[in-house]
C-alpha cells in the first residue's frame, strides 16, 4: 500500500482518539447514533493504519459473531482482514491505545481516513474495520468506503424509521427499474434483507421451469450489477421469489 505514508501534518499527533468520534462511537454502541454519523465524522478524522513486521497465520478477529482472518500485504507489512465471504478489510484505529490493544507490536501510520479509504479501494479491499479490538468496533461497508475515498457524503441504502429500517426511495426505485424489463418479472421491490443488506423480492410469471428461473435470475442480477445507484449505495444483495399477487 504505497499510498499510505505518514505526512508532516501529523508531526505533533499524540496518538489520542478524536473526542467527537469517541462520543459518536459510544452513541453507536448505545444505539442512539447511526453509523452514518460515525462515517461522516471519520471523513474529517485522522486514523492510524497498522504496519506489522510479521503476522501469525492463524490470527483472527471477531466482529458481531463473524470471524475475520488476518492477512498481510507482504511487500509493505500492511495488514488486511479477510471476511468469510472473501472480501478484504483494511483495519484502521482511532488511537494508539486502540491499536496496541489489538497488536502491541504494530507500528501506527497516521493518515486521513479518506486517504486510508482511497488506498483500500486501490487495493480492491472492500471494507474498513475501525478499532478491531474495541472499545467499539465498526465495520464500514463498501459504499461508505467508496464515498470516503471520493470525498462524498455517504447515504446508506437503509433508512431508520419509527417502524424499523426501510430501503431508501432512490435505491428502491433503482431496484425496480433494473428488474422490471426482464421477461417474466411481474413486479419487483426492495426491502431490508435477511442475510444481505437489501433483498430484491421478485414476483414472477407462474410455470417457469428451473432453467427458465435461472435465466430470469441471471438477467436480474446482471441488470442490478449494472445499475449505478445500486452499485454505489448497496453493500450486498439477495434475491427472493415472492408471490405474484
Amino acid at each position: 500500500m504505497k499510498d499510505i505514508q505518514p505526512t508532516s501534518q501529523f508531526a505533533g499527533d499524540d496518538g489520542a482518539a478524536d473526542a467527537e468520534l469517541v462520543r459518536l462511537l459510544e452513541g453507536l454502541r448505545a444505539g442512539t447514533t447511526p453509523l452514518r454519523d460515525v462515517v461522516h465524522r471519520l471523513a474529517a478524522t485522522r486514523v492510524l493504519v497498522p504496519v506489522l513486521a510479521e503476522v501469525e497465520a492463524s490470527a483472527t478477529v471477531e466482529h458481531d459473531g463473524t470471524e475475520l482472518q488476518v492477512d498481510k500485504e507482504a511487500s509493505a507489512g500492511v495488514v488486511a482482514l479477510e471476511a468469510p465471504d472473501g472480501r478484504r478489510a483494511l483495519p484502521i484505529f482511532s488511537s494508539v491505545a486502540a491499536m496496541t490493544a489489538w497488536r502491541a507490536h504494530a507500528r501506527p501510520v497516521p493518515v486521513e481516513a479518506a486517504r486510508a479509504a482511497l488506498s483500500a479501494v486501490a487495493e480492491k479491499w472492500s471494507l474498513l474495520v475501525l478499532d478491531p479490538a474495541g472499545p467499539v468496533t465498526v465495520l464500514v461497508p463498501r459504499p461508505a468506503v467508496w464515498a470516503l475515498a471520493q470525498g462524498h457524503p455517504w447515504v446508506p441504502a437503509l433508512t431508520p424509521t419509527a417502524d424499523g429500517l426501510v430501503v431508501d426511495d432512490e435505491v428502491a426505485r433503482a431496484v425496480a427499474d433494473a428488474a422490471a424489463p426482464v421477461q417474466h418479472v411481474v413486479r419487483a421491490h426492495a426491502e431490508p434483507g435477511r442475510k444481505a443488506e437489501v433483498a430484491v423480492v421478485l414476483a414472477l410469471d407462474p410455470g417457469l421451469d428451473r432453467a427458465g428461473l435461472d435465466t430470469v435470475l441471471g438477467q436480474v442480477n446482471a441488470r442490478l450489477a449494472a445499475a449505478k445507484v445500486v452499485a454505489d449505495r448497496v453493500d450486498s444483495l439477495e434475491l427472493r421469489i415472492g408471490a405474484a399477487r
